[in-house]
């Protein structure tokens, strides 16, 4: 531990370092450099900034805006749910709420990624791109881990494990990835500006096939939460059985969102000449991704959370499961009993001609009170019943 806090402060130190090295240098050369502003780039705004304002490379703006709105409605989304949080109904909805916010705080912060990849990379930002890249990515999808283990159980047997150890569960799936990722970042950068090597130690100093391989972990987290909900849809329990169906949506929408970038990022640039093409495609996958949980994940989620029929008298399917299990009706066997003795009693004729036919026989449900034939009502009507009557001389119980 005291080794990895040592690597911790060393790496900050050659980050300071670095940055200061950095505008010392910029503002030592800023009379004979002066960088040329693209247009709608005011006079004040430094040149690492300018993607996020060039007119010639649309992408930032248009990927501006589109981070920026998403923004905005996840910190809307976040506030509704805290308002319906108290409002849940006490049943086994209210074990997703923690890992629903921790999903949501992962989408929020993918949103505000997207500016990373936007602006000029350097020291700094190129070491947040490679922690929070994947870090992010796997808090999202260690949720959706978390919540389709939480589902087989529901769908089956209609009760979970408690909401913390779900919560637990998914914190313990997202911080493998931030321990691959840091330890990534120590090999790579630190141990390399130790030995001297600055040039090949620098974060912005790596491969696109390197930044992939990093990724793996969150490739199986992708993966896992797909082949985990499959049997969630054939459980017994329609209700949870909806909460399956939109995890299985957007794992498959993101699959084929990290298909598609990461041939592009590899391959396609490559073959089409494009090799700056490679913080656009990063940055649309964040984008595209976190749109796809809010839209396919959150929404649904915050409706399931108003909608009411989460127990057995909700779902009519449930209803004839729980009849079918209970026992036959005691009203039932006293009336084939009655029915049997009346049957026994009478002589065949007289049961022929006597007999009312009830229109309710044709009734198969459970009735509260069961008509009687006219002589087993005569019968009943004479037996004598003797009441305990309250004396009100104590004494004479013999207690």
């Amino acid at each position: 531990m005291a080794h990895t806090y040592y690597l911790l402060t060393l790496c900050l130190v050659s980050f300071i370092r670095e940055a200061l090295a950095q505008n010392s240098t910029s503002s030592l050369n800023l009379p004979t450099t002066t960088p040329i502003l693209p247009a709608g780039c005011g006079q004040d705004i430094r040149s690492i900034y300018f993607g996020l304002c060039d007119l010639k490379a649309a992408w930032g703006i248009i990927l501006e805006a589109v981070a920026s709105l998403g923004i905005l409605c996840t910190l809307v989304l976040a506030l509704i749910f805290v308002i319906l949080a108290p409002s849940v109904s006490k049943d086994n909805r209210k074990g997703a709420l923690a890992i629903n916010f921790l999903f949501l705080s992962g989408v929020l912060g993918l949103f505000c990624l997207v500016f990373a990849f936007i602006i000029a990379p350097n020291s700094a930002v190129c070491t947040v791109r490679r922690f929070l890249f994947g870090v992010l990515f796997a808090k999202c999808f260690s949720c959706l881990v978390a919540n389709s283990v939480r589902l087989n159980y529901l769908a089956y047997q209609n009760r979970s494990p408690g909401g913390h150890l779900v919560f637990f569960l998914a914190i313990g799936i997202f911080l493998v990835e931030a321990v691959i990722n840091l330890e990534w970042i120590l090999i790579t950068n630190v141990r390399q500006t130790v030995q001297g090597t600055e040039g090949h130690g620098h974060p912005c100093n790596i491969t696109n096939q390197d930044f992939v391989t990093a990724l793996v972990y969150v490739m199986f987290l992708i993966v896992a939460s797909l082949s985990i909900t499959f049997p969630v849809l054939r459980g017994h329990f329609i209700h949870w059985k909806r909460h399956g169906k939109h995890i299985l949506i957007t794992a498959f929408s993101s699959l084929l969102i990290w298909v598609t970038w990461i041939v592009m990022y590899l391959y396609g640039n490559e073959k089409l000449g494009h090799s700056s093409w490679d913080d656009p495609v990063l940055a649309i996958a964040l984008a595209s991704n976190a749109w796809v949980f809010l839209l396919f994940y959150i929404i649904p989620q915050l409706m399931e959370m108003t909608r009411s029929g989460y127990k057995y008298e909700g779902d009519s399917l449930n209803i004839l499961n729980r009849q079918s299990d209970f026992p036959p009706s005691m009203v039932m066997e006293n009336r084939a009993f009655s029915m049997d003795n009346l049957d026994a009693a009478e002589p065949e004729n007289s049961r022929k001609e006597n007999k009312p036919v009830s229109p309710y026989s044709n009734y198969n449900g459970l009735y509260p009170t069961l008509p009687l034939h006219p002589a087993e009502a005569e019968t009943v009507n004479h037996i004598p019943v003797h009441l305990p009557r309250i004396s009100m001389e104590p004494w004479r119980y013999h207690l």
